[in-house]
């Protein structure tokens, strides 16, 4: 079959124009017969394979140079952001450590609160168990201090309503602790309290009063040196006694007088007075101490004054119970009463019935003492 000539074509298939031929080298054969064709077969597939092979490796090449640009884009952002993060990291971790010291001295501080709370707990505690052990102890002291108060005054003041007072409060003061122990302590105090109030009352307030509103009289009190007698009344005219004898008849108008009754009522007042003068310049007494007549003014004075003394010593001893001194001021006040004072007088015969008030009133009374209260209260305390 014979091959037809065909134009050549161009890349993209289209026929090219024939044009001169192009002169091919000439082709030498060294070898005989088709030998050379052979090898130039046979070298066709390898030049194309060491091309292809080629054209692989550069592709290769330029993938894996892509790919190591990428990597490093890729470790360069993230050592950019590792660096950022180290970064913050650094500012965290130096914010954490100064947060740190703030903690680590919050709680330094915090745990020495809690040393001295623990020390102050324990000083209380210790405290607290003083109190409850020397709670009794003190307790009984109390006691002990307001029986012997009690004790003192009753055996210098005879106070007995204040020793009762204070038997009833330490009494009340054992009952709150309501211990066992103390009930011999109360016994002892209810004892005590029986033998006061089995003792005889004496109003010793009453009797003072009474001193004091004697010693207030006396400058009251008449005198015999200053006594002045009184003086005899007038006799009434005939006219004015009948109209006083009739009982709501009206008042008579006076009646004309003559010449010579005129002189006689003239003459008749005239001799009243004069009988009076000389009545007053005798006077007749009958006196038990001739000398206190003769008490001048200032002497007078000085009477008073010792006689409030002799009262006030009196109301002294009636304090303190001192029965003698009481009885012998009383005594120099009534004989200074009837020796120096007028007695007629109705001023000094009330404050001689007071004083005879007072003398009647008995301070011999024996008072008891607290012993048994107070050898209960320490007999306890002395118990180890």
């Amino acid at each position: 079959m014979n091959d037809l000539p065909t134009l050549p074509e161009d890349n993209n298939g289209t026929p090219r124009a024939p044009g001169p031929a192009t002169p091919q080298p000439p082709v030498h054969n060294d070898r005989p017969g088709g030998e050379g064709n052979m090898r130039d077969f046979m070298m066709r597939p390898l030049t194309i394979a060491v091309i292809v092979l080629g054209v692989l490796l550069a592709a290769q090449a330029l993938s894996s140079r892509n790919s190591v640009q990428k990597l490093r884009q890729e470790m360069a952002r993230s050592l950019q952001r590792n660096e950022l993060t180290t970064a913050e990291t650094s500012a965290m971790a130096r914010s954490l450590n100064d947060q740190l010291r703030d903690m680590q001295a919050k709680v330094g501080v915090l745990e020495n609160r809690q040393v001295e709370a623990q020390s102050q707990q324990l000083a209380l505690e210790q405290l607290y168990q003083d109190l409850s052990k020397s709670r009794d102890e003190w307790a009984l002291s109390e006691v002990e201090q307001v029986l012997s108060t009690a004790s003192q005054q009753l055996q210098l003041a005879g106070n007995v309503q204040g020793a009762l007072i204070a038997l009833a409060n330490a009494d009340r003061s054992l009952s709150r602790s309501d211990k066992p122990q103390f009930i011999t302590i109360r016994r002892a105090i209810a004892r005590d309290t029986e033998k006061l109030r089995a003792l005889p009352s004496l109003d010793l307030a009453g009797v003072a009063l009474r001193l004091d509103n004697v010693i207030a009289q006396v400058d009251t009190l008449p005198m015999l040196a200053d006594e002045k007698p009184v003086l005899p009344a007038k006799p009434e005219r005939p006219q004015r006694a009948a109209a006083k004898g009739k009982a709501g008849a009206a008042p008579l108008p006076p009646e004309p007088m003559g010449m010579a009754e005129r002189a006689q009522a003239t003459w008749r007042a005239w001799s009243d007075e004069m009988w009076d003068d000389v009545r007053q310049l005798i006077r007749v007494r009958s006196v038990d101490e001739p000398a206190a007549l003769m008490v001048s003014p200032s002497q007078a004075y000085f009477l008073r004054e010792n006689l409030k003394l002799r009262l006030l010593n009196a109301r002294l001893a009636l304090l303190s119970r001192n029965e003698a001194a009481f009885r012998g001021d009383l005594a120099a006040a009534q004989e200074s009463l009837l020796k120096y004072f007028d007695t007629r007088a109705r001023n000094t015969q009330t404050a001689q019935a007071q004083l005879r008030q007072v003398q009647s009133n008995n301070l011999a009374i024996d008072m008891p003492t607290l012993a048994d209260s107070l050898n209960a209260v320490r007999n306890y305390k002395a118990k180890p």
